[in-house]
């Protein structure tokens, strides 16, 4: 032991060691106080600064605590809010952005996803959407890709019907459109809709198409589409004028008069 007292190495070594761990318990009482000024400046109600932050899941709250964003991952997204209280829905899955009003009830959201099915078929999708008062979307833009067929709008309509869309009706609404297609979910649909009276009807829609042509569709206060313009995916122009029965009564393109 006196031998390695006394040795000409142990000192530079002894203080060296002795340095290092004089920076590490001053740079860990640094970063320790760094910290806990941050977190004290949040509590406080200070703002907190921060080059990263990875979350499930961001809610943005009013000072009374009412919700009105939140943005989150698939696995914790939010069915629904209605006046500040969270409810399930489930028809949704996805990752995205969920808007409320100034009540706390939903009043739009972003969501989108994509991935590769087991055969090889890519899907995307996106989706946006502003909300009437407690009713369905006034303006939504989506996104669709099947494969090798896409398609976009862009769709402006109109709520028609006095129904407000609250917990209840939601969940109603949602357990009939999760019906398989036929006869039982037509059925179901003609009560639900004796039942809640509603309408949603497409005023405008801007279109890339599924069959690779763009159109333009001004429809009228019934949903009738009364003015289409029209480029087909060979490229081909036209402009029609159609009457209340769908039938159209001008044709403008190529060849026509």
């Amino acid at each position: 032991m006196r031998r390695i007292f006394s040795s000409p190495k142990f000192l530079p070594v002894y203080s060296g060691v002795l340095t290092l761990m004089f920076v590490l318990a001053v740079a860990m009482d640094v970063w320790h106080g760094d910290f806990s000024a941050h977190v004290q400046a949040a509590e406080q109600g200070h703002s907190l600064t921060l080059d990263q932050l990875t979350v499930h899941r961001i809610n943005v709250v009013e000072p009374d605590g009412i919700t009105r964003l939140v943005i989150s991952d698939k696995a914790e997204f939010p069915g629904g809010f209605y006046k500040g209280r969270e409810f399930t829905r489930g028809d949704r899955s996805g990752a995205g952005m969920l808007f409320m009003n100034d009540e706390g009830t939903e009043n739009g959201g972003m969501m989108w996803g994509g991935d590769r099915e087991k055969d090889g078929t890519m899907e995307s999708s996106g989706h946006l959407s502003f909300d009437g008062y407690e009713q369905d979307q006034m303006m939504a833009l989506d996104s669709d890709q099947e494969g090798s067929k896409s398609a976009t709008v862009y769709q402006i309509n109109d709520n028609e019907g006095s129904t407000l869309f609250t917990p209840e009706v939601i969940d109603a609404m949602t357990r009939v459109q999760m019906m398989p297609p036929g006869p039982a979910r037509q059925k179901a649909m003609q009560e639900l809709r004796a039942k809640y009276p509603y309408k949603l009807k497409a005023r405008a829609q801007l279109a890339r198409e599924m069959d690779g042509s763009s159109t333009l569709r001004l429809r009228d206060a019934d949903g009738r589409t009364r003015i289409l313009l029209q480029v087909t995916a060979e490229g081909t122009p036209t402009i029609e004028f159609l009457d209340a029965q769908g039938k159209a009564t001008q044709v403008w393109g190529p060849g026509k008069k």
